[in-house]
Order: C-alpha cells, then sequence, then structure tokens
C-alpha cells in the first residue's frame, strides 16, 4: 500500500474516534452536572405565631376550701372510782364491747353491808315504836311531840340507809352506756383512791368530725349541711351533716370551730384520725374559667392574650376561686372569646397568630 493511499485511509477513521471522545465528554459532563444538588426553595413564611387557644364557655363551678379536721367519738368518758377502796371484781375486757349498765369493776363492801345491816334492825325497831305511839295517839295517851319524835328517828334512819344504799352502789362501777373500753389500768387487789382511772369507754357508733373555718366563712357554712372529707388510711369518701358551731371565734386563730356528724356502722371510723375536708361554700351554673398559665401578671392584677381576627389583643382581668389548673374569671372576659394558652412569650400586642389548637 502506498502513502498516498493510508493517509487517505486514516483520515476517516481520526475523525470518528475524535466524534467519539467529545461525544463521551459531553456524556459525562451533563451526567456530573445532573448530580448537583440544587438548592432548596425557601419555605413560605407562616402566617403568624402558632399558639393553642381555648374558646370560653360557661360552666358550673363549685367553689370550695379544704381544710384539715380531727376525728372524734361520739361519747367518751374516763371510768373512775368515786371511793378509795380494793378492787375484788374486774369483769371488764379489753378492747371489748359493752352495754350500757354491764358490772366492769366491783370494790369491796363489806364494811358498808354490815353498817347497813344494823340500820335496818334499828329501823325494824323504830317502825314498831312509831306504830305503838301512834295508837296511843289516837287515844290521847300520849302527846303529840312524843309522836313526832318517833316518826322523826324513823325517818332519820331510813335516811341512813339510804345512804349507805348509795355508797354500796357506787362499789358497782358500770358502763355509762354502749361502746368499746379501752386499756385496763388496774387488777383485782389493787387499791384505788378517788378519780383513780380504771378504764376508758368510747361511743363510735357515731363519729363526730372537727374543723375550724376561717373568718370570712361563718356565715357560709350553714347548720344541716353536707360537708364531705376523706382520710389518710384510705382514699374513700365520706360524708358528714353539721350539727354545731362555736358560739364565738378564737381569739388566737380567728376560726370558728365546726361540728359534724358521720355514721361509723363498719367501725372503720376511729377517733383521733385526721380528715381532710372539702367544704362546699358556693356554686355558680354560668361561671368562666381558663388554664392557670393563660395568666400574665400586671401591676394592676392579671392580664390575658385575646385573639381577635387572628391578632393578639391583651385584657386586663379579675380572677375569683382557684383549681386545680383552672382559675375562675369573674371580670374582662365574657363567652366565645377566644385566650390564648400557650407562647405567650414570643407575643405581643397586634401581633399576628396561628392556631395550633382549639379547645
Amino acid at each position: 500500500m502506498n502513502k498516498s493511499y493510508r493517509h487517505r485511509l486514516y483520515a476517516p477513521l481520526l475523525g470518528v474516534v475524535t466524534f467519539a471522545f467529545l461525544a463521551a465528554g459531553i456524556a459525562a459532563c451533563t451526567t456530573k452536572a445532573e448530580n448537583i444538588e440544587q438548592p432548596a426553595v425557601a419555605a413560605s413564611a407562616p402566617a403568624g405565631v402558632p399558639v393553642d387557644v381555648v374558646v370560653l364557655q360557661p360552666h358550673a363551678i363549685h367553689e370550695e376550701l379544704e381544710v384539715t379536721g380531727t376525728l372524734v367519738a361520739y361519747q367518751e368518758v374516763d371510768i373512775v372510782s368515786e371511793l378509795t377502796r380494793r378492787i375484788v371484781q374486774v369483769n371488764a375486757r379489753e378492747g371489748s364491747h359493752v352495754k350500757k349498765g354491764t358490772l366492769l369493776f366491783r370494790l369491796d363492801d363489806a364494811d358498808l353491808q354490815a353498817q347497813l345491816e344494823r340500820f335496818r334492825q334499828q329501823e325494824k325497831l323504830a317502825v314498831l315504836n312509831e306504830r305503838r305511839l301512834k295508837d296511843l295517839l289516837e287515844k290521847e295517851a300520849i302527846s303529840q311531840q312524843d309522836y313526832d319524835e318517833a316518826i322523826t328517828n324513823l325517818k332519820v334512819l331510813q335516811a341512813q340507809i339510804n345512804e349507805v344504799l348509795v355508797m354500796v352502789d357506787k362499789t358497782r362501777i358500770v358502763a355509762p352506756f354502749d361502746g368499746q373500753l379501752g386499756m385496763i389500768n388496774t387488777h383485782p387487789g389493787a387499791i384505788v383512791s378517788v378519780n383513780t382511772i380504771l378504764t376508758d369507754i368510747e361511743d363510735n357508733s357515731q363519729i363526730k368530725v372537727e374543723f375550724s373555718i376561717p373568718e370570712k366563712y361563718t356565715n357560709v357554712i350553714q347548720l344541716g349541711s353536707e360537708q364531705h372529707f376523706t382520710l389518710a388510711s384510705d382514699d374513700k369518701p365520706y360524708t358528714a351533716r353539721v350539727f354545731a358551731k362555736g358560739a364565738s371565734l378564737s381569739q388566737d386563730t380567728r376560726t370558728l370551730l365546726v361540728r359534724a356528724l358521720v355514721k361509723n356502722t363498719d367501725g372503720k371510723l376511729l377517733a383521733g384520725q385526721s380528715a381532710r375536708i372539702s367544704l362546699g361554700l358556693s356554686t355558680s351554673e354560668h361561671a368562666l374559667s381558663i388554664p392557670s398559665q393563660a395568666l400574665l401578671p400586671s401591676t394592676g392584677g392579671y392580664t390575658v392574650f385575646v385573639s381577635r381576627h387572628n391578632k393578639v389583643v391583651p385584657v386586663p382581668i379579675k380572677i375569683g376561686q382557684r383549681s386545680t389548673g383552672q382559675v375562675e374569671i369573674v371580670e374582662g372576659l365574657t363567652a366565645g372569646d377566644t385566650v390564648i394558652v400557650s407562647n405567650l412569650l414570643r407575643l405581643g400586642p397586634g401581633a399576628p397568630v396561628a392556631f395550633a389548637s382549639i379547645k
């Protein structure tokens, strides 16, 4: 093959190779350009600060005051001796329930019985003497004075007999009412003196709840009203009825003592327990309330942010009673107002808002 012919053959091949390399380069550049991450399109700005709101609706609110009280037995007394004598019998059992009139203790009465027998024998003689002198008086055989002395002697003896019988009766110590006995503090053979506490007895068939209320509520708690309370020992709610109020306030605490009564049929209530009493003070059927986190303290009291046409409007208010997480609105708002309860620190008068949730 001559030289000129080889040049004519290689020229077209060189052009094809050159075109192929150019095509590959263009494709590589195109692929690389497509793999470059495009810048994100900026999101549109929100219409306002997202907030949670509450639309006010009237509802019933019960005003309550929680105080601490004490359970007290309906009746309780210490069983004591009225005489200084020896114990000869103990019928009482610790913690037992007894009926009224049950013999609990008996004291030695031997000397009293002997004295009683002597007076009764003297009485018999005095009765015979009075009858004899009465017959003689009717026959005018004696003077009226002689008969008066005889009848007086008889009555004195009878009075002495009654006195000894009273002493004998005091040697028998009985239960003054139905109740439960406490601890026994003496035993047979012991010498007890006057006012020695032998045991105690409590009537817990009903329980009194004693509590004190502040001066401003003294006219709110009425006789016959029902009050609710709970104990530390269980979560069961109990209801007691007010039956007495103190005649005057305590000079130290300016509170009024109140007593309520509750039945204790199952015996679970014990005297001395503490009680948490929720006093029902008043009820408002058409009250307005908001979550307490919506309140903004101010120099004049409190302010809330209200949304009107999706703009923040500060409104001064007056509040009433508080409960768990809620506060009553007495003045400043009306039913249907939309109160903002979140993102308060990011808001100001006239700021635009967007509702994230509505309750």
